[in-house]
């Protein structure tokens, strides 16, 4: 297994277990057989709906002890009707009982997007606050401050990308540790990867497979399939592996931690020898140089609300 060291010494195993579209009566067994089989990384989030299930597994994984919870690295992110900066500890704290912890290991900020804190998700423009109501730099001292206090060992982002890490950088005491985003080879993003290298921050892939399993909401109909390109079968051939496993490698072989989400146990055992993988440079260029690009996660489920004080550019890159 492949880690990302933080300043203070502590360890992120690179691959962990994402629980994004894990059902509840699902998610609870795959945190077991996740740990069992030896994942030291649990990636959540409030809004998956799903961080109490989450949390009696871990529970029982220490009570039975199965693993400790110092062994464990646990992810959490503050949904978009928290960020006002009162608010910041109103949403952690739920998420702290939810997952019944005593700390978390890694809190992100989930989007550069606000919301009323009454708003799960936005269905008209006085659904959201816009960037002077709620300013990054205030949920940014939020966070900085649940740090202070040992609540949260690191803090980061997720969606975040350059201009909205430069708005934080030019005022933040403490640095973003992590930045979480859509990474896979339809999407290698390498500027923003390299930008956040240049600025000591960690980078985090999610929907390393494409994300087939999305809410029908957030699909396409001319969407291409990433686990059906010929060129990472073949790969997969080559080292007699899957696809899957082919992709959440890559990931690996570029230094970014990964997460793929799973409630299958002899797929969440597939997905975490994905690290055993050793892909040469002809694989590596083969992956990262497709005509295809797509970004599936793509944000219009904020910007396109009608009202909306939030644009693409608030979320991607500038094309």
């Amino acid at each position: 297994m492949k880690y990302i060291t933080f300043e203070n010494g502590d360890k992120l195993p690179m691959l962990g277990l994402g629980t994004w579209k894990s059902a509840p009566g699902e998610v609870y067994q795959a945190v077991l057989w996740a740990l069992e089989a030896g994942y030291r990384h649990i990636d959540c989030a409030a809004v998956y709906k799903n961080e109490k299930e989450v949390g009696d597994a871990l529970t029982k994984a220490f009570k039975d002890g199965l693993v400790k919870r110092e062994d464990v690295f646990v992810t959490s992110k503050l949904w978009n009707n928290a960020h006002e900066r009162d608010q910041v500890q109103v949403g952690f704290n739920q998420t702290l009982a939810d997952l019944q912890l005593e700390y978390l290991d890694l809190y992100l900020i989930h989007w550069p997007v606000a919301l009323r804190s009454h708003v799960m998700f936005p269905e008209k423009g006085a659904d959201f606050l816009d960037h002077a109501a709620a300013p990054l730099s205030e949920t940014w001292a939020g966070m900085e401050a649940l740090k202070k206090e040992g609540k949260v060992r690191h803090i980061g982002v997720s969606n975040f990308n350059q201009s909205k890490l430069e708005e934080i950088l030019s005022s933040c005491e403490i640095k973003p540790e992590m930045n979480q985003i859509e990474l896979h080879p339809y999407l290698p993003q390498q500027k923003l990867v390299s930008f956040c290298r240049s600025h000591q921050i960690n980078v985090t892939a999610y929907s390393p497979l494409g994300s087939a399993d999305r809410p029908s909401a957030r699909k396409k109909a001319n969407d291409p399939v990433l686990m059906q390109e010929q060129v990472f079968q073949e790969i997969a051939d080559k080292h007699g592996k899957t696809v899957a496993q082919i992709l959440i490698a890559w990931s690996l072989h570029r230094d970014v931690a990964v997460i793929p989400k799973s409630v299958n146990k002899d797929r969440i055992i597939q997905n975490l020898e994905s690290a055993d993988i050793r892909l040469d440079g002809s694989d590596m260029e083969a992956m990262s140089n497709l005509k295809t690009k797509h970004r599936y996660i793509d944000g219009t489920f904020f910007t396109e609300v009608p009202g909306s004080p939030y644009a693409q550019s608030d979320l991607w890159e500038k094309a």
